[in-house]
């Protein structure tokens, strides 16, 4: 089988209220989009790298570390309430207007989940090009919090739901956590999708969707200072893409 024609598609909003400018502060001694593009450009399945951003900074931030800037996001996608499939939708139309060009796949690379290796990006490449029938990839891990414990909370009555049901368990919130159903939790770190899926089916996920598995020592989600403190104590601990 032929090799994808891949995109890397890293987004990064220049507006960020919970710590301003996060995109763009150090992690290690270089700026956090930079591990997104660095991971995209040493991954040998990736054909583009491109940043999809409103912030000319991090625009010239991303170039310095070697990735496209072919356009500026236009404000309207890049609010606190623009989803996923905005930026993609936007992206992909746009190559299309402006280049003729649509790639097999496109990769997501979030800056704020920066753990992440190139064999994991390549693994999870290849594992959807070979499978057809699936519309993306997602990495997951065991979650350390099962939902079989959850509840939904009504203020009005003062009573409480569980948040899902069991087929033979009636009381399954009752029961040791070893007998309820194995739980794995979307780390977010990487996403792997078919174009097609986003613009026709309009959708990021589309279904099936593949596995891919990680530890969990992989989730990380920077949202404050602290985020950036163990993101960096991670990365002295796993294999991930990291600057020597």
């Amino acid at each position: 089988m032929a090799q994808p024609n891949v995109l890397a598609i890293i987004q990064a909003r220049g507006g960020s209220k919970g710590l301003p400018n996060k995109n763009l502060l150090p992690l290690a001694g270089h700026p956090l989009v930079a591990y997104s593009v660095k991971a995209a450009l040493e991954t040998p399945s990736i054909t583009r790298t491109i940043i999809s951003t409103d912030s000319q900074a991090i625009a010239d931030a991303a170039q310095q570390y070697g990735a496209e800037v072919p356009f500026l996001r236009p404000a309207e996608f890049a609010q606190d309430l623009s989803t996923d499939f905005d930026v993609f939708t936007h992206a992909l139309n746009w190559f299309w207007e402006n280049e003729g060009y649509r790639p097999d796949l496109v990769v997501q690379l979030r800056p704020t989940s920066p753990v992440r290796s190139v064999r994991h990006i390549d693994e999870a490449i290849q594992t959807l090009w070979n499978t057809p029938e699936a519309d993306s990839i997602r990495t997951i891990t065991p979650s350390p919090i099962t939902p079989y414990k959850m509840w939904v909370y009504d203020p009005e009555t003062a009573t409480m739901q569980p948040l899902l049901s069991h087929p033979t368990l009636p009381e399954f919130y009752n029961e040791p956590r070893q007998k309820l159903p194995p739980v794995h939790w979307h780390i977010g770190n990487l996403d792997v999708i078919r174009p097609h899926v986003i613009l026709d089916k309009k959708s990021m996920s589309g279904y099936p969707i593949l596995p891919y598995v990680l530890p969990f020592e992989y989730a990380i989600d920077i949202d404050d200072l602290a985020g950036f403190r163990k993101a960096e104590e991670t990365m002295n601990q796993v294999e991930c893409v990291r600057f020597e």
